[in-house]
This record gives C-alpha cells, structure tokens and sequence, in this order.
C-alpha cells in the first residue's frame, strides 16, 4: 500500500534527510515496497508549494535523494506510490497541490464518477490526473472554499463521502504552511506520529545506541529541531510513536496539535474481500522492512 509522510516544526526550516533517507525505517526503505512513484512537497521562502514528483520508486531516483539532502522548509509532505490500476504518469504521483495546500492519500475510494459530480467545472480544472486521491482533495478544496476553514471543509467533505460512497481506506495527510491535518480514517491502515515532547525532530544527528533498548539517543553532530512527524509506518523504534486511533482527525498548527473524532463508520465500507486485482495488489497488508 502507499505509503504516506508528513512533518512540520512550525517555524525553522529544515531539512528531512534522516526520515526520507537514513532513519531505519525510511521513506527511501519503504519504496522497495511501493515502486510505482514517489513525490516530495514542501513550501518556499514565501510560503509557496512546491513539489517535485516522478512515476518512479524513490530508492531509483537521484532527484529524490538531492532534494531530500538539500530542500528546506518548515512543513513537508512526502508520498510513495503503490498503485491501485490508474497509469504510472506524473499527474497521478503524489502529493498534490491545490489552492496553496499540498495533500497526499492512502486507499481506496470507488464510484469516482459520482464523487466528480459533485465538483464544479472550475474545481475540476484543478486536476491533473485520474487518481481517485486527487478526487478527493478536490472536493475537500472545493468544500474548504465554501465554508471558510480548513478544518471544518475537510470534515465536511470526508463526512459526506463516508456517507454515499465505498470506502477502503481514506487515510490522509494536508498540508498549509507550518500545519498539518493527517486522519486514520477508518481502521483499515495505521498511521502515526511521534510528538515532539517525546522525540519527534527534524534535521540532522548522528545516532548512538542508547542503554535503553530500542531506544536512539542524538549523539556527535546535532542540528535539530523539535518537530511533529507523521507516517504510515514507525520509522525508527523510538518506542514514543503513537498509533492514531480508528477516525482520529489530527490537527497540528505549529507544535501544538489536538485530535477531533468528527466521523463515523463508513456507510458503505469496503473490505479486503471486496477489492480485485491492483486495488487487492495495493492495499494487502504489507510487513514492514525493517
């Protein structure tokens, strides 16, 4: 299954080598597992997005070692792709870039031709693809512009497809400058973060066993940053890495975050017995690599 990545220090810019490269868990690890694309977005000196993407695994690609050994930023979201049958294109790699937001999914959701009757012909000229993902991100765009807020668009817009549509899995990650809304949504895939009370960071360090075991220390050269970070999987085994809970709506501004339950179970929820062929491929559960 795809595999998704977030992080934010809400402030200084960093860059996020050790997660997407060096950690022993990291994103670059798990693209062995998800060959069929990966992307990285961040935002610019000017709170721009920016994304650089590719139909290709991570581990082959050298632009996706660079950027992540160079970019700075304050927020990136980052996505590997395992494809569940639409074509292996640049426009369906994620993560995607609407309205100034970046976003990035994991699942399944069918009847794309009913969800795209719910968009305008200016909400769909956002779209570049043909992914059910970028579907949804955007509705949640068009529903965030409706009612003002992000949050409260983007319940709206989950909300309603849970209610009318087949749901697999919609787990997510949106990004704006310096915040993050990531949501488990409903039990079928995990998704966690590590606080940065508890040792979530960005930037560099060198690491050391610690005396605990399973636990890393930051030891040599340390240059880091407190940081909330968000994965599909834990990345190292800093035991600290909390599983969100079964429709759990992360909200994290800066380096304060709160989790609101707004949704209930899906009407019309997909298993796996009911999935075939690539979305079967895609979405079986995977061990991780580690």
């Amino acid at each position: 299954m795809c595999r998704l990545f977030g992080l934010t220090t809400g402030g200084p810019r960093v860059e996020t080598a050790f997660w997407l490269l060096d950690a022993p868990d990291s994103l670059v690890s798990q693209s062995r597992r998800m060959p069929d694309g990966a992307g990285l977005g961040w935002f610019s000196l000017g709170d721009e997005p920016v994304r650089d993407r590719a139909p290709v695994a991570a581990h082959d690609s050298d632009d996706f070692d660079i950027l992540a050994r160079n970019v700075v930023s304050h927020t990136f979201i980052a996505h590997v792709r395992y494809s569940s049958g639409t074509a292996l294109d640049v426009h369906n790699t994620h993560p995607f870039d609407m309205k100034d937001r970046l976003f990035a999914h994991n699942g399944v959701v069918r009847e794309s031709k009913r969800l795209s009757e719910w968009l305008s012909d200016i909400d769909k000229a956002l779209i570049e693809g043909v992914t059910d993902s970028e579907l949804v991100f955007a509705y949640i765009t068009a529903e965030i512009a409706r009612l003002g807020d992000t949050t409260e668009g983007l319940i709206s817009a989950v909300g309603r497809i849970a209610a009318e549509l087949p749901v697999y899995s919609l787990n997510l990650l949106l990004a704006e400058p310096r915040r993050i809304w990531a949501l488990r949504y409903p039990a079928t895939h995990e998704l966690w973060v590590l606080n940065p009370e508890v040792g979530g960071f960005a930037g560099t360090r060198e690491l050391t066993p610690r005396r605990e075991p399973g636990r890393l220390e930051i030891g040599g050269d340390d240059r880091t940053v407190p940081a909330y970070v968000v994965a599909s999987e834990r990345m190292d085994d800093d035991p600290d890495w909390r599983l969100l809970a079964p429709g759990e709506l992360l909200v994290i501004e800066g380096l304060k975050a709160r989790s609101m339950f707004p949704f209930p179970e899906p009407a019309r929820p997909l298993t796996i017995e009911d999935l075939s062929g690539h979305e079967l491929k895609s979405q079986a559960p995977m061990t991780p690599g580690r």
